[in-house]
């Protein structure tokens, strides 16, 4: 039985990347890899110069904290952050402290792992601006305030999660509810999502409801992918053991997580949140939520994955594996219900995904929404299948083509000369001389021995893979059992 339970919890900084603006200036939101090209007198902090609420970013938060059943405030404001932010040119930080989204009220998220449903309780969720970036050089440091004024969401947990994997799959969970929602991309390639994770140990014979009985908390600042994460708690985890097993202390401090060794390096004592000093924003006035504003919210929520993936299973019979696989990247799903809008089967649609399709994404590194073949061509070549023009082998070989090719799949298979061919009377001559020429076999196959696939094979062989595998098997059958 393990000694100490660790108890984590996140705080998950998301980019709401699908504003045109960002959310106190005019300057254009978006990721761009040019440096300092989205940037205003705002994001500066030239005199004179003030702030303007974003409205969308204000209403994609309000979303959020409706899908994580957070409350609503009656009142929305801002306050200043006031710790010294190098990478922000006015020298503190535009967020929410004493009045966040869940208002004193805590949220739930329910995510799955491994077939199991886990909940988290949600301690708030904040709009903020983001800060820009910082690329650190053996003598230098350069800025680059594209990213600075960035509507950014941080979502805070309770101490609800165990381990590393329970970290990883809320995570996931939420990077998809984001997506879904189509409040971000999410993507951490482009630094939209970062997080903070603060783990303790407590001695896992105690009860976990009493908060006297946990272990000191130990912050490790902005690890920038679900894989970093999960290798610093379980490092973490590791190292608190080893302090607390030799008689040590653990000491509440901030560390940051190392790639490139493995580990978490000590940065600084931790700071409590009454040293930010924070006071509401003058220049932002305090702003009324509409009860009619929050319903039109509420009501233009849309599916999320979990509601896809139980219609996936109840609606179309799909498997738990395969609808989980689907829903996971929202452009994959999204991908899928356009195949089936566009009269698709939706069995046949999510194998061509969960193999063939997926697979070559994989291999060839790019992204479905950058796939030749659209989810028209894809029903279009699966009902070439279904109407018997060509076998299930050669839509394969025509996928492949299409993809390399850039030709529509109709195109490519009158290119290729393909068709299958289902007629028995030229198919069964080619059976009967494959078996007179190989009655040893024969023998063979009665005694149980496998070789009913060599003699498939030479039918195909002699075809060129256009002969109807479920007609040569029962023409092959039908004349074995004459000899």
């Amino acid at each position: 039985m393990t000694k100490y339970k660790a108890l984590i919890g996140l705080e998950m900084h998301c980019e709401v990347s699908e504003t045109k603006t960002k959310v106190f200036s005019a300057a254009e939101n978006s990721y761009k890899e040019t440096p300092n090209c989205n940037v205003s007198p705002v994001d500066m902090a030239f005199p004179g110069t003030l702030p303007v609420v974003n409205k969308e970013a204000v209403r994609m938060a309000l979303m959020a904290s409706m899908i994580l059943k957070c409350s609503q405030p009656e009142y929305f404001y801002f306050e200043r952050k006031n710790y010294y932010y190098p990478d922000l040119p006015k020298g503190f930080q535009t967020t929410q402290e004493t009045k966040p989204i869940p208002s004193g009220i805590y949220g739930e998220v329910e995510y799955e792992l491994d077939g199991e449903i886990k909940k988290v309780r949600v301690n708030n969720l904040h709009l903020e601006e983001d800060a820009a970036s910082l690329d650190h050089y053996s003598r230098t440091s350069n800025i680059d305030y594209n990213r600075a004024g960035v509507p950014l969401l941080e979502l805070v947990t309770e101490p609800d999660l165990h381990s590393a994997d329970e970290a990883v799959a809320f995570l996931e969970h939420m990077r998809s509810i984001y997506q879904y929602a189509g409040i971000s991309e999410a993507d951490s390639k482009k630094g939209q999502i970062r997080c903070d994770v603060n783990i303790s140990l407590m001695d896992a014979s105690k009860d976990e409801k009493d908060s006297s009985n946990w272990g000191t908390r130990t912050e490790i600042k902005n690890v920038n992918s679900f894989g970093g994460v999960r290798d610093a708690i379980n490092y973490e985890i590791e190292r608190q053991t080893e302090i607390l097993e030799n008689g040590g202390v653990v000491e509440q401090e901030t560390r940051r997580w190392d790639e490139e060794s493995g580990t978490t390096i000590y940065m600084r004592s931790k700071v409590d949140a009454i040293d930010y000093k924070y006071f509401v924003e003058p220049n932002i006035p305090k702003f009324k939520i509409s009860q009619e504003w929050l319903d039109e919210i509420r009501a233009s929520i849309p599916e999320l994955a979990m509601d896809r993936k139980k219609k996936y299973i109840e609606e179309y019979g799909l498997s738990d594996y395969d609808a989980k696989i689907i829903v996971k990247d929202k452009k994959i799903s999204d991908y899928y219900e356009e195949a089936i809008v566009a009269g698709g089967n939706p069995k046949g649609a999510a194998n061509w995904l969960t193999s063939i399709i997926l697979g070559h994404l994989n291999k060839t590194e790019i992204e479905i929404t950058d796939l030749y073949l659209t989810p028209t061509m894809l029903v279009e070549l699966m009902k070439m299948v279904e109407d018997g023009k060509i076998s299930s082998k050669q839509s394969k070989d025509v996928f492949y083509k299409v993809c390399e090719e850039k030709k529509e799949p109709k195109a490519v298979v009158k290119a290729l000369g393909i068709t299958k061919i289902s007629d028995e009377n030229i198919l069964r001559p080619m059976v009967i001389e494959v078996l007179e020429a190989h009655l040893d076999l024969i023998e063979e196959h009665r005694k149980g021995r496998n070789v009913f696939d060599f003699f498939v094979g030479q039918i195909m062989k002699q075809t060129r893979g256009q002969a109807d595998p479920t007609l040569t098997a029962k023409l092959l059958n039908e004349e074995i059992s004459k000899r």
